[in-house]
């Protein structure tokens, strides 16, 4: 992991040009504290950060081709940069040193934009800087891991890591879009391509940016997930046998493929079905035990986790770590906002960036589970759209009639159920995607229409427009495809690059792998659902690894007590702020619904922790930015 930056255009090269990187490299000195390189000719300078994972000798940046005519910095991890190295040697090419940085250089001597982006495996944001044709190509992977961001306008172009070292390139407006925080409301994010800034724009996924010498700008696609077509011809005809055995081959290959490091290295370790299953397939290649992190808070409501992580750690002799963790909550929201340069509503946020914190003590670079859930259909979520789509106008007296028995449809804590239960009715009569963006949304259309006078925003539309696009296809497929597209790339992914870049961790995703993503998407529904049960295959795939108590286990998610907290650690920084009379909030959302939410909670009568959170973040970067 790293980070990266830099300029194109007018004012872009010489020592202005490097003097404005170096800037922006300053302010993503925690992505990578290990060197910092910069390379400038003609018109552009690009640089980047260093982590130094691969290549401890010879891989500092700037790193450029034979004879200095392209330079590459790069985020991230190529895992197949071996095997390209091999074939460049093979055409002629001397390489001068043994990371993977290099072997985009030379691949974009004879490349175009696109092919060179798809020849590349991993987690990755690039940029080249050809300055003989004068052409900047940036590029971020398939599904959007290593985070790039962009500006243009009049021919000048400036891109970052981050959006804070984006800020710091001249002429870079720092002006808030008003279309910003609708959809932050909504969702907790705002989607790709969008920011909350004006004119601040982010590379999608499976996608290169390329500026020519003449300064036009175009943004074109070399990958995207593909689910089976309506007919469904193009489903993999596999036995649930059969499809386990697949998976369970690539998700061991892609376990071995990550594991390549010069430095320390661990995994973190949930004592969910997903992580175990990582450190199981580490466990059996690794020659030394497993360095395993996990973290737990002082609540007995199902905010720990640390009892099955031991489990897990005990089947597999893991070196294993785990604290209770008492963070100081008032100064963590700070930390998150400056991280992740715009508000940011996942309360997971926490527990991610403390378990980061932790696991940078002893590793750098750490494993983890994210993805199972996202490829094989792990999220209650996915049960309860499934049940909406099926049941419609009846899911309103079919759900009244639902018991205690059948609350593991919606997952979450025993404390949280009979809440999710009243979701589910509110929103199921509503059809997809409309029950579906319900249940992933912060705040419901009732309480966005009393804060912004509009109950949709343009990023509703924007999910609706996605859902389109599979129209025939399986209802499964098709909300895996969304959720990929949407919850994956603008929350997932975020929260686990900006807590891991916090401390100079790099995290890497064995489920995101290009070959395992593309045999998901391809499973019959069956395979992946069946009953309430999601995950069957993946289950079926590891299931000589799980210890009972977690192959059993229902899905628990990564949380805190945000409720709790609001009332009390939390709950006077809540009030000096969202609840109060100079509150920023109230330039944009109406000031009763505001202090109502607030009272109710502080009090007791209702439970409004996650969306007074997603306010709380609001409210702390409209406070930061000085709008």
């Amino acid at each position: 992991m790293c980070g990266i930056a830099g300029l194109a255009g007018p004012d872009a090269g010489g020592a202005r040009g490097v003097e404005c990187v170096e800037r922006q490299l300053a302010c993503l000195e925690h992505r990578g504290p290990d060197a910092r390189g910069v390379y400038g000719r003609g018109p552009a300078t690009v640089g980047q950060n260093r982590l130094a994972v691969i290549d401890l000798v010879t891989g500092d940046p700037p790193i450029t081709n034979e004879d200095g005519s392209i330079g590459v910095v790069l985020n991230g991890e190529v895992h197949n940069h071996r095997q390209l190295r091999t074939d460049l040697s093979r055409e002629g090419h001397r390489l001068a040193t043994m990371g993977d940085t290099e072997v985009i250089a030379h691949l974009a001597e004879v490349l175009d934009p696109v092919s060179l982006a798809r020849r590349l495996e991993g987690m990755f944001a690039f940029a080249v800087w050809d300055a003989r044709r004068e052409r900047l190509v940036l590029g971020r992977d398939r599904l959007g891991k290593k985070p790039l961001y962009y500006w243009e306008e009049g021919g000048r172009l400036a891109f970052a890591s981050e959006i804070k070292a984006l800020l710091v390139a001249p002429h870079v407006p720092r002006r808030l879009d008003p279309g910003a925080i609708p959809a932050y409301l909504a969702f907790g994010y705002v989607p790709t391509p969008r920011t909350f800034f004006d004119q601040v724009r982010s590379v999608p996924p499976g996608h290169v940016l390329i500026r020519e010498r003449d300064g036009g700008i175009a943004v074109e696609p070399y990958w995207a997930p593909e689910i089976p077509a309506p007919e469904g011809a193009d489903s993999l005809d596999l036995s649930l046998e059969e499809a386990a055995g697949e998976v369970r081959r690539l998700l061991g290959a892609a376990v071995r493929r990550r594991m390549v490091s010069d430095v320390p290295l661990g995994a973190f370790l949930s004592g969910g079905v997903d992580s175990t299953a990582v450190v199981g397939l580490m466990a059996e290649a690794s020659p030394r035990p497993v360095a395993t992190f996990t973290i737990g808070f002082d609540d007995h409501q199902g905010f720990d986790e640390r009892p099955y992580a031991r489990i897990a750690a005990e089947r597999f002799g893991t070196d294993h770590v785990d604290v209770v963790v008492a963070p100081d909550a008032v100064e963590l929201v700070e930390r998150l906002v400056w991280h992740h340069d715009q508000p940011f509503g996942d309360s997971s946020a926490v527990p991610t960036f403390l378990l980061c914190e932790l696991a940078r003590r002893d590793v750098t670079v750490a494993l983890c589970g994210d993805g199972g859930d996202e490829l094989f259909a792990g999220y209650p979520r996915f049960n309860a759209a499934l049940a909406a789509h099926r049941w419609g106008r009846w899911a309103g007296p079919l759900g009244r009639a639902l018991t205690r028995p059948a609350w593991p449809l919606f997952g979450g804590t025993p404390q949280s159920r009979p809440a999710h239960l009243r979701r589910f009715l509110a929103s199921a009569g509503q059809g997809l995607p409309d029950a579906y963006l319900e249940w992933g949304s912060v705040l419901g259309p009732a309480i966005r229409g009393r804060l912004t006078g509009e109950a949709e925003s343009w990023a509703t539309e924007e999910h609706r427009r996605l859902w389109v696009a599979t129209e025939g296809s399986d209802t499964l497929d098709r909300l895996l495809d969304l959720n990929l597209r949407t919850y994956l790339l603008d929350d997932l992914l975020p929260k686990t690059d900006r807590s891991a870049m916090a401390h100079g961790l790099e995290v890497r995703s064995p489920y995101l792998d290009r070959e395992l993503v593309e045999l998901a998407l391809r499973l019959p529904r069956a395979h992946r659902v069946r009953g309430l049960t999601g995950k069957r295959v993946l289950r079926a795939a590891v299931r000589d690894l799980l210890p009972d108590a977690i192959a059993t286990r229902s899905k628990q998610g990564f949380g805190v007590p945000i409720d709790r907290w609001l009332r009390g650690e939390l709950r006077l920084h809540l009030e000096r702020t969202v609840g109060a009379d100079d509150a920023r909030l109230r330039a944009h959302l109406a000031p009763a619904p505001l202090k109502e939410m607030v009272a109710q909670h502080v009090a007791g009568a209702a439970n409004h922790g996650q969306a007074l959170w997603t306010l709380l973040m609001l409210e702390t970067f409209l406070r930061r930015e000085k709008w």
